[in-house]
């Protein structure tokens, strides 16, 4: 199977990650070769990658947002819980996951990928059903982020349930009665953070199986943030409580 990602920065990102087989290249006409595009080109050449040239409204077919260029490729390649896992344990660190419940909108799952690659996130997971997946619109909504990330897509409950046999503490973002305000929440163990879907939040099964949940504090007059926005401070949070965690060297 194959799809087209579109616009400078998602091409480019897809064939530095090389995670994707590449087929072709399109490049509207009259396009200068600079800067990011030039870049891409290179990789082109190095790759051996056909690059055809077209006018541009074959590519406005293809994506609103090619910014002259188009990338032939195969599908994203889902991984699984345990690769996630592996990867923490390769680099030495406290596995640092994030799970999207049922998330709708592909602007707010690639904006949660985004925030997720640049905060050492480990991996995602995504339910098997009633989500937005890892469509060209969700790389071009992360700026090629996703295509640096291990995604998985597996039963949420089962894969939380492996998780805490692992060690992570698994943490839901959700406000209301029953949540502990996100400054007495310890978020420098392994862990996983659960957002849920833009509507209706957690799912009943999946905020059953947390084992905590935790909102966000709010001071101004709007009562709550989207779900990316929210994810995005958790996740910040969680980034910074990690690095603060750890001691120089030398230090016991």
């Amino acid at each position: 199977m194959k799809e087209w990602i579109v616009g400078r920065n998602p091409v480019y990102e897809t064939l530095v990650a090389r995670r994707r087989q590449p087929f072709r290249l399109l490049l509207a006409e009259g396009t200068h070769e600079k800067g990011r595009l030039a870049e891409i080109l290179k990789l082109a050449r190095s790759k051996k990658l056909p690059v055809e040239i077209v006018q541009r409204n074959h590519l406005d077919r293809l994506g609103s947002s090619h910014q002259g260029i188009a990338l032939e490729a195969s599908h994203y390649p889902y991984v699984h819980l345990v690769d996630i896992l592996d990867l923490a344990g390769k680099r030495g660190e406290a596995a640092f996951i994030l799970i999207l419940d049922t998330l709708q909108d592909p602007q707010n799952l690639g904006t949660l990928f985004r925030t997720a690659e640049a905060m050492g996130v480990h991996g995602v997971l995504l339910p098997l059903r009633h989500t937005a997946t890892v469509t060209p619109a969700v790389v071009s909504a992360s700026s090629g982020a996703s295509e640096h990330l291990l995604i998985a897509q597996s039963n949420l409950a089962q894969s939380i349930a492996t998780l805490k046999e692992n060690g992570v503490w698994v943490i839901g973002l959700e406000g209301g009665p029953e949540s502990q305000d996100a400054g007495r929440v310890r978020l420098d163990s392994p862990l996983a953070l659960v957002v849920g879907n833009e509507g209706e939040g957690l799912r009943q099964l999946v905020r059953d199986s947390c084992d905590l949940l935790m909102s966000l504090p709010m001071q101004g007059q709007v009562a709550s943030l989207n779900a990316a926005v929210a994810g995005s401070i958790a996740l910040y949070l969680a980034s910074r409580a990690r690095k603060t965690s750890v001691k120089p060297a030398g230090e016991g």
